[in-house]
């Protein structure tokens, strides 16, 4: 069993058993009343709201206040045309503004929808969410950080670094010297270089950030599909651009097949051609998947020291030993999963573009 299969099963044992003491306390807690209040602790929209995407960055809650730091909306609406405002003008999503409003329930639940006639309509938005202000962030970040670098090399030539900028060298030389040159070729590896450090380091540093729940960390860039999607979509499309003729050749007519699963009906070509969508697919999935897993579950280790407090105040304290226990155990096995998450998705785009380049042997 490798590391990445016993992390993986480590994460799904963790949130049944998570999900198991949930429903164990609301079967009891129903059981036991006779009114049909609702309960005061809804995990379920507690988990989302803080992986989930959101018009303001929240930083804390005191009592009835909310802490946090509105951020631009940006909308076009078909009736009225363009609309600038600040995302405080919802007062956290209790009011509207100018027939906007943050929707609470039905398909565009935590979307902004316009109210037009009586029904409810989606805008063009262009707002400046949390995860989109985190991405900017985080791209800024590489940016400083590599251009640093260059200039000191250009200055120093090939000294030796130090500090910080040698921790990086390390882990620039894993990628070429582990990744790319073992699955592309030493020649044809330097073409594809940029793209899978780009890719390996946004990845990297959007998980660690993703990690820490104080400004400017906290955000789920890369637990969020559409992120994830548009990495899938480059490694696609430059794995397609890139693909020789010996690659689309093997694709139509696989060397080593027997002849009857060529023709005359074409069932391995058709699994072929379904393999160059199913690949970055499951690239897109893995990664949102595990990050968002791993959040997932040390916020349900949290919200049962709430569901076991409504039931008995020494529950709660008992449980919370438990849930931080459990929380810090999975912090820690999330730093290794941030950076075995950035390893595998360059390493399998490195094999995807060694294959599409490879020569007929």
């Amino acid at each position: 069993m490798t590391n990445l299969q016993f992390i993986s099963i480590c994460k799904i044992i963790l949130l049944m058993f998570a999900i198991a003491l949930s429903n164990s306390v609301f079967a009891n807690e129903n059981k036991g009343s006779t009114n049909t209040e609702q309960h005061k602790f809804d995990p379920g929209p507690f988990i989302m709201n803080h992986i989930g995407d959101s018009y303001e960055w929240h930083i804390a809650t005191l009592g009835h206040t909310h802490l946090s730091i509105p951020l631009p909306i940006i909308l076009y609406s078909e009736q009225t045309g363009f609309h600038f405002f600040i995302s405080s003008k919802f007062h956290h999503g209790k009011s509207e503004y100018k027939n906007f409003a943050i929707a609470t329930k039905g398909n565009y639940t935590g979307k902004i929808i316009e109210k037009i006639n009586g029904s409810e309509v989606r805008p063009w938005d262009f707002s400046i969410t949390k995860n989109v202000l985190a991405l900017f962030f985080s791209l800024g970040l590489l940016l400083f950080i590599f251009r640093t670098f260059a200039n000191k090399y250009r200055k120093r030539g090939l000294e030796a670094p130090s500090g910080f900028r040698n921790a990086f060298e390390v882990l620039i030389l894993f990628i070429r010297n582990d990744v790319a040159r073992p699955s592309i070729g030493d020649k044809k590896s330097e073409k594809f270089m940029p793209f899978l450090l780009t890719l390996f380091f946004f990845i990297l540093i959007n998980n660690l950030l993703g990690l820490f729940p104080i400004l400017p960390g906290g955000a789920n860039v890369t637990g969020n599909i559409a992120v994830t999607l548009v990495l899938a979509l480059f490694t696609f499309g430059i794995t397609t651009i890139n693909g020789n003729k010996n690659y689309w050749r093997h694709m139509i007519n696989p060397p080593g097949v027997p002849w009857w699963l060529k023709f005359p009906f074409p069932l391995m070509p058709i699994v072929e051609i379904m393999g160059m969508f199913i690949k970055p697919f499951v690239l897109m999935v893995r990664l949102f998947a595990n990050i968002t897993a791993g959040h997932i579950i040390a916020l349900g280790f949290f919200s049962l020291i709430f569901i076991f407090g409504e039931v008995n105040v020494y529950a709660g304290f008992g449980v919370s030993i438990i849930s931080v226990a459990f929380t810090i155990f999975m912090t820690v096995l999330e730093f290794l999963v941030a950076f075995i998450q950035a390893y595998v998705f360059t390493l399998l785009t490195a094999l995807y573009f060694g294959m599409a380049t490879e020569e007929n042997h």
